[in-house]
C-alpha cells in the first residue's frame, strides 16, 4: 500500500479507461491520468487503497517513445475529448486491438477467436460530422466549449481537431451574434436565460450544413440577421433551427423544432447511400468510418440475395439499407418512432423497396410477427444483426434471437465488455463467436467499436 501525498517513480504499463495511464510501482497499480504506455513518471499520490493508489504525474523522467505532440492548444488539456492524442496513432489501434482480445477472454472466456487488428483512419483528426457546444457566460462574457474533465466549467475553445473545421468559424460567428444582440445565456442553476447548446451537423460528401440553437424557450432575436451572417461566411450552410428545451436537465436536446431558415434538414452518404439528417436524427459521427464498419458488417452477413435479414436496433435504418443492397428482405427494428420514420424517407430516397421497418421493442416485435407468420417457410430469418446501444442485448432480446434460429448473427457493438457479456451467452445457446473486427471510430479516444460474426453450431 502506498502513502498518500508521497511521491513514487512509476512506470506505466498500459492504458485504461477513460485515457487513464496503469502503473505500476514495485508490483502495485497506480492509475495516473495523462500516462501513456512505457512512460517512467513521478506521481504523487492522491488516493491509496489497499490494492491500488490514483495519483497526479509531477514529471516525466522518461519519456514513451509512443508519445507525439498536442495538435490542439494547450488550454484545452484539461477537455474530457480527446483522452489519448499525444499517443502515437497506431499504438492507439495496438491498444484498442488489445483491450478487445482481454475482454473477449476474461468476459466472453473465450481464447480461440479470430480478433483482426482494428481498423484505423488514414486520417485522424477532423473526423467528426456532429458537435454539441455547450454555452456558459463568465465576467460577463460568452463562453462557448467543452467541458473540463469531471466537471460543468467550460473551457473556450476556437478550435478543435476531431469536428469538422467549418465549426470553428461557426463558433466565433455565433459569439459574436450572442455579444451583438445581447441573447440571455442560459443558467442551470437559476434555470434562467434563453440559450443552451449550439449543435452542427455536417455533411462530409454534400458540405451541407445545419445549425441547432438550443433554447430555454421558443423565441431566439434577430435571427434572420443571423441566418444573414451565416449564409455570407459559411459554405454549404442550409438550414438553422431552434431546439426548444426548457426542461431541467442535462440531455442537451429538447422534442420540438422550429425552422428559422431553410428546410430542417441536411444530406449525406454512407458510400452510396443518401441520407436525410434532421435535428433529432441520430447519424453516425464518422461517416468515413461508417462504410468500413458496415462493409465489414456486410461481409459477415454473407448475402447472396436469397436471404431474409433482421435487423434490431435499426436507428434511421443506415445498416438495414446497405444489407437490402444484397439481401432478398431486410426487416428492421427500432422503438424511436422518429428514427423509423426517418427510415422509411432513407429507403424511398434511395429507391430501396426490400426494406421494411417496425416500431417496438424488438423482442416484442419479432415475437408478433413470427406468431401471425407461424408455418410460413418464407419468413424463416437467415441473418440476424443488431447494434444495440453500450448497455449491450438484454437476456429477453438474446433469447429471441435464439428462438428465430437465424443461419448467422452478425453483432455491432460499441462497447467491447458488453459485447463480451452478450456473445458468451449467445455461445452458452448454440452460436459461436467465429471472428471479430475492431473498427476505429473515435481516433484520440480509448472508445472501439467492434462487428463481430456468430454462426450456429448445427450449420
Amino acid at each position: 500500500m502506498l502513502s498518500k501525498n508521497k511521491e513514487y517513480i512509476v512506470d506505466i504499463v498500459d492504458i485504461g479507461q477513460g485515457g487513464v495511464g496503469i502503473g505500476k510501482y514495485e508490483g502495485f497499480t497506480v492509475f495516473v491520468d495523462g500516462g501513456l504506455v512505457q512512460d517512467k513518471i513521478k506521481v504523487k499520490i492522491t488516493k491509496s487503497k489497499k490494492n491500488y493508489a490514483v495519483g497526479d504525474m509531477i514529471e516525466i523522467i522518461e519519456k514513451s517513445p509512443f508519445r507525439v505532440a498536442r495538435k490542439c492548444s494547450e488550454n484545452l488539456r484539461q477537455c474530457g475529448g480527446c483522452q489519448i492524442q499525444e499517443l502515437d496513432y497506431q499504438k492507439q489501434l495496438d491498444i484498442k486491438t488489445n483491450e478487445v482480445k482481454q475482454v473477449i477472454s476474461r468476459i466472453g472466456k473465450l481464447d480461440d477467436v479470430v480478433i483482426h487488428d482494428t481498423l484505423g483512419m488514414e486520417h485522424p483528426f477532423r473526423y467528426r460530422n456532429k458537435a454539441q457546444f455547450p454555452i456558459q457566460k463568465k465576467d460577463n462574457m460568452p463562453v462557448i466549449g467543452f467541458y473540463k474533465k469531471k466537471s460543468h466549467d467550460l473551457i473556450s475553445t476556437d478550435e478543435c481537431i476531431i469536428q469538422h473545421e467549418v465549426n470553428d468559424k461557426i463558433i466565433k460567428i455565433i459569439k459574436t451574434y450572442i455579444r451583438a444582440y445581447n441573447v440571455s445565456i442560459y443558467d442551470e442553476k437559476t434555470h434562467k436565460g434563453l440559450l443552451r447548446h449550439v449543435v452542427t451537423k455536417v455533411g462530409f460528401t454534400t458540405g451541407e450544413v445545419m445549425i441547432v440553437l438550443v433554447a430555454n424557450g421558443k423565441k431566439l432575436p434577430y435571427l434572420k440577421e443571423l441566418a444573414s451572417v451565416l449564409k455570407e461566411n459559411i459554405p454549404g450552410f442550409k438550414t438553422l433551427v431552434v431546439n426548444v428545451n426548457t426542461q431541467k436537465t442535462n440531455v442537451i436536446l429538447g422534442k420540438e423544432n422550429i425552422v428559422a431558415y431553410g428546410d430542417g434538414m441536411i444530406r449525406d452518404y454512407i458510400g452510396e447511400l443518401v441520407f436525410e439528417i434532421s435535428p433529432l436524427s441520430f447519424f453516425q459521427v464518422n461517416p468515413l468510418q461508417t462504410e468500413v464498419l458496415y462493409n465489414k458488417a456486410l461481409e459477415y452477413a454473407d448475402l447472396t440475395g436469397n436471404e431474409m435479414v433482421w435487423d434490431l436496433y435499426c436507428g434511421i435504418g443506415s445498416i438495414s439499407l446497405f444489407l437490402a443492397k444484397k439481401a432478398k428482405q431486410v426487416l428492421g427494428v427500432e422503438i424511436v418512432p422518429a428514427a423509423i420514420a426517418d427510415a422509411k424517407i432513407n429507403a424511398k430516397i434511395n429507391n430501396i423497396d426490400n426494406a421494411e421497418f417496425f416500431v417496438g421493442a424488438a423482442e416484442d416485435v419479432v415475437t408478433e410477427y413470427f406468431d401471425n407468420h407461424a408455418g410460413d417457410a418464407e419468413c424463416k430469418p437467415d441473418v440476424k444483426v443488431v447494434d444495440p446501444p453500450r448497455k449491450g442485448c438484454d437476456e429477453k432480446l438474446l433469447s429471441t434471437i435464439v428462438k428465430m434460429n437465424p443461419n448467422r448473427v452478425v453483432y455491432v457493438s460499441c462497447d467491447s465488455a458488453t459485447l463480451a457479456r452478450d456473445v458468451k451467452w449467445l455461445g452458452e445457446n448454440g452460436y459461436k463467436l467465429i471472428e471479430v473486427t475492431p473498427c476505429d471510430m473515435f481516433g484520440q479516444t480509448t472508445h472501439v467499436e467492434c462487428v463481430v460474426a456468430l454462426h450456429r453450431v448445427d450449420m
